[in-house]
């Protein structure tokens, strides 16, 4: 399906090397704000109280939080989880105060606002239970990492898999980079938006990449140069209406799907643009800068073939 057809390729690979420049400078920037100011780690990385109550009727989240916020609380979690009665709150570790101290200021808080809402439990999490959570991330991150990896190069030929994984990685650094500068709270459903960019960017370049290997096929006299702009431009149409209609899911997330959501939909909004941008300036161009050829992706037939002779 296309919305439009360009007729005439549009020279991306003229500019590769300036906007691989910037690449190199953007990546190298989240490196060191990675390195420099950490991540933002949510509750469910560092330990904390965990709360679950009951409400009569449906909870109003919004009051929730309200109430929470006013105990001087920044950092904290309130979703429903079960039923639209239930609530579960999530509280950082304060010092000088115990679990039940927190609880029993929280319960203060909301039985002004509902005098029927029952407290259901408290539990402490600790850190322990984060560190453990942080190395099965970085862990579940190889691992995709590596299944790319090989899926590519069967599929493929190693010089893409190679230039996949570093895009797919170029994104994911940009991602975290820019949740380490801006001191955005980093949480599981982060995690996850950042596991699902590495999908989705893989999926851009597969689709730019088969579309060169056809190209090779087809354009036998045209350089590797032109070959690669010519798929890219041939792509944009689809490029656009996939990428458009997930950004616009993405941002009714972003603006409408409130706390719970907001840094997930983020992560992916960031993972979507850079997704598009890696894969064909990036991927692409890296290709390029290793030889791909079309010997790499396109076997010749032998001359005793029949195959050869018909084609």
């Amino acid at each position: 399906m296309e919305f439009f057809r360009i007729r005439r390729s549009i020279p991306f690979m003229r500019h590769a090397l300036v906007l691989n420049l910037i690449s190199i400078v953007v990546f190298a920037l989240a490196v060191f704000f990675i390195v420099t100011r950490g991540f933002h780690l949510s509750i469910e990385f560092t330990g904390g109280t965990v709360i679950e109550v009951n409400y009569p009727q449906a909870a109003q989240l919004d009051e929730v939080r309200s109430a929470v916020g006013a105990l001087g609380y920044s950092d904290f979690q309130v979703q429903n989880f079960g039923t639209s009665r239930d609530v579960m709150i999530r509280l950082p570790v304060r010092e000088g105060e115990t679990s039940a101290m927190q609880s029993e200021a929280v319960m203060g808080a909301l039985q002004a606002i509902t005098p029927d809402v029952e407290l259901r439990r408290v539990e402490f999490v600790g850190p322990q239970v984060g560190r453990e959570l942080v190395e099965n991330g970085l862990m579940a991150l190889l691992v995709v990492v590596i299944g790319i990896m090989v899926y590519l190069g069967f599929r493929f030929e190693w010089k893409f898999a190679i230039a996949g994984v570093v895009a797919n990685l170029h994104d994911v650094i940009i991602i975290l980079g820019f949740f380490a500068f801006f001191q955005w709270e980093f949480s599981l459903s982060v995690l996850a938006g950042v596991l699902a960019v590495l999908g989705y960017s893989v999926n851009e370049s597969v689709v730019i990449m088969d579309r060169i290997r056809e190209n090779f096929r087809k354009q036998r006299k045209t350089s590797v140069r032109e070959v690669i702009d010519s798929a890219i431009t041939q792509t944009m149409s689809r490029t656009i209406i996939t990428h458009g209609s997930t950004q616009m899911m993405v941002l009714s997330m972003l603006f409408f799907g409130g706390p719970t959501l907001h840094n997930f939909s983020l992560a992916l909004t960031i993972g979507i643009w850079f997704g598009i941008y890696s894969s064909v300036f990036v991927a692409a161009s890296i290709a390029m800068w290793l030889g791909v050829k079309r010997e790499d992706l396109v076997k010749t037939p032998k001359k005793d073939d029949p195959a050869a002779e018909i084609a």
